[in-house]
C-alpha cells in the first residue's frame, strides 16, 4: 500500500503525508476521531462557515511544521531524519487528546483533566502501539529533547500551531483581517544558540501576527455571541452532570454518561486503560444527540437551555471593561429567579457571568526573538521601532454576564 499519500487541503493546497510511520498515525483510531470534533466549538453560531475540524488544524500545522524544518536546513541548521520525523508527529498530536467541541467543555467533561495531559497520556499509548517510535517526539513535545528549538516550533509565542490556526481560522470564518503571512515568517526563521529566532527583516511580518492575533481573539474567539453560545453549552452539560450524580435519569450516549457520572482524574485514566478507550470514543454529536434529548427533559432548567441552544435562542451578553456592578448582578439574578420560578442555587445556569482576557503576545518566559544584522539576539518588543508591539504586549481584561433575553424585556 502506498502511504506517501498528498492530500488538498482548501487553505495551503497540496501537502503531503512524508512517512509511512505518519499515514499510520493519521490512520489511527486516536487521530481519525478529530474529523468529529469543531475546532472552534460554537463559532459556527456567528460564523456559518467555521465548520473545520481539529483533523484539519492537525494536518496543516503538520504541513507548516515540513516548511518550517526544510527552511531550516536550507540555512545549514543540522536537522537528522530522526529529528524531522519526530517534530510532524508531536505537532500532528499535539492537539489529540482534545474533548467535545474543543475549549468549550474542557471543564464540563473534566473537571481535573486538561486536553495537554491527555494528548500526552495518548502519545505514549501510541508509542507502545508503535514499538517506542514515538519517543523523540515526546521528548519533543514535553520539551525535555537537548535541542529545544523544536519543541519551539511546537509551542511558543511563534509556533506552527498558532501559524496555522490563525490561518485556518481566518479563512473559514471569512474574518480576513485574521490572515497572516505564514509563508513569509516561516521563510525567515533561524535558529542561534539553540533558539528559534525570526531575522530582522521580518519585524513588520511578525507586527501583522500579532496585529492579527488579537483582532482574531476580539472578533472571533471572544465575540461576544459566541460566549454566549459556549456557556450556554457549558451550563447545560454542567447540569446534565449534576443531574446524573443525583440520581435523576438523564439520557445520554453511554460515553458521555460514564465521564458525567464520574469525577475522573489524570491518575484514573493512567491507572485504567478502559477510560481512554471511552474517551476516544467522544465526539461533538455525543453532546448534540444529548442536546436533543434533553430538550424533552422534564427538568426546567436543562430543557430550556437545550431548546435555546438548538433553535439559537442565545443570552444577551453586557460586556464591561470593569467589573461587573454587584447591584446589576443582583437584579439580573432576581429577576431570572421570578421569571424561570427557579430556585436560588439554579440561577447560575441561567445567569452566567464570568472574565476574559486578550494577550497577543507575553513577553514573559517565551518572547519571540529576532536575530539582527550584527548577529544579536533581542526580544521583538526591544527589536522594534514599531509602538504596536509594545502595545500588544499589554494584556486587555473584560468581564461579562449572560442571560435570557426574556428576562431582558421585563
Amino acid at each position: 500500500m502506498n502511504k506517501k499519500k498528498i492530500l488538498n487541503d482548501p487553505v495551503y493546497g497540496f501537502i503531503t503525508v512524508p512517512s509511512e510511520l505518519l499515514f499510520d498515525i493519521i490512520d489511527h483510531p486516536y487521530f481519525q476521531r478529530l474529523r468529529r470534533i469543531k475546532q472552534l466549538g460554537l463559532t459556527e453560531m456567528v460564523y456559518p462557515g467555521a465548520l473545520h475540524t481539529r483533523f484539519h488544524h492537525a494536518l496543516g500545522a503538520m504541513h507548516l511544521m515540513n516548511l518550517a524544518l526544510n527552511t531550516l536546513r536550507g540555512k545549514n541548521n543540522e536537522i537528522s531524519d530522526a529529528e524531522f520525523e519526530a517534530s510532524l508527529i508531536a505537532i500532528l498530536l499535539h492537539d489529540v487528546g482534545h474533548g467535545p467541541f474543543s475549549h468549550a467543555l474542557e471543564t464540563a467533561i473534566f473537571q481535573e483533566v486538561h486536553h495537554e495531559h491527555l494528548s500526552l497520556h495518548i502519545m505514549h499509548l501510541l508509542n507502545e502501539e508503535f514499538g517506542g517510535r514515538l519517543s523523540l517526539a515526546i521528548q519533543i513535545f514535553t520539551d525535555t529533547y537537548e535541542r529545544r528549538f523544536f519543541h519551539q516550533l511546537v509551542s511558543s509565542q511563534l509556533d506552527v500551531d498558532r501559524l496555522d490556526y490563525l490561518n485556518r481560522d481566518s479563512f473559514y470564518t471569512g474574518v480576513y483581517e485574521g490572515k497572516i503571512g505564514a509563508d513569509r515568517l516561516i521563510k525567515m526563521l533561524d535558529v542561534a544558540n539553540d533558539k528559534l529566532v525570526v531575522e530582522e527583516k521580518a519585524i513588520y511580518s511578525i507586527e501583522n501576527f500579532l496585529v492579527s492575533r488579537r483582532l482574531m481573539y476580539w472578533q472571533v474567539y471572544l465575540h461576544k455571541t459566541v460566549i454566549s453560545a459556549e456557556h450556554m453549552v457549558l451550563r447545560t452539560v454542567q447540569r446534565a452532570r449534576e443531574l446524573i450524580q443525583q440520581g435523576i435519569d438523564v439520557p445520554a450516549s453511554p460515553c458521555l454518561k460514564f465521564f458525567l457520572s464520574s469525577n475522573l482524574t489524570m491518575e484514573d485514566f493512567q491507572r485504567d486503560n478502559s477510560i481512554l478507550e471511552r474517551f476516544v470514543s467522544l465526539d461533538d454529536h455525543d453532546v448534540w444527540s444529548g442536546i436533543k434529548e434533553w430538550a424533552m427533559h422534564p427538568d426546567p432548567v436543562i430543557s430550556y437551555l437545550s431548546k435555546s441552544i438548538l433553535n439559537r435562542k442565545l443570552f444577551k451578553v453586557y460586556i464591561s471593561s470593569k467589573p461587573i456592578d454587584e447591584e446589576m448582578m443582583l437584579g439580573i439574578s432576581e429577576l431570572v429567579q421570578e421569571r424561570f420560578q427557579v430556585h436560588p442555587d439554579e440561577v447560575k445556569y441561567l445567569m452566567i457571568s464570568g472574565r476574559i482576557s486578550n494577550s497577543a503576545y507575553m513577553a514573559e518566559g517565551q518572547s519571540i526573538d529576532v536575530l539582527t544584522k550584527t548577529g544579536y539576539v533581542v526580544n521583538v518588543a526591544n527589536a522594534s521601532d514599531l509602538p504596536n508591539i509594545q502595545a500588544l504586549s499589554n494584556k486587555v481584561e473584560k468581564y461579562f454576564v449572560c442571560y435570557p433575553k426574556e428576562v431582558a424585556t421585563l
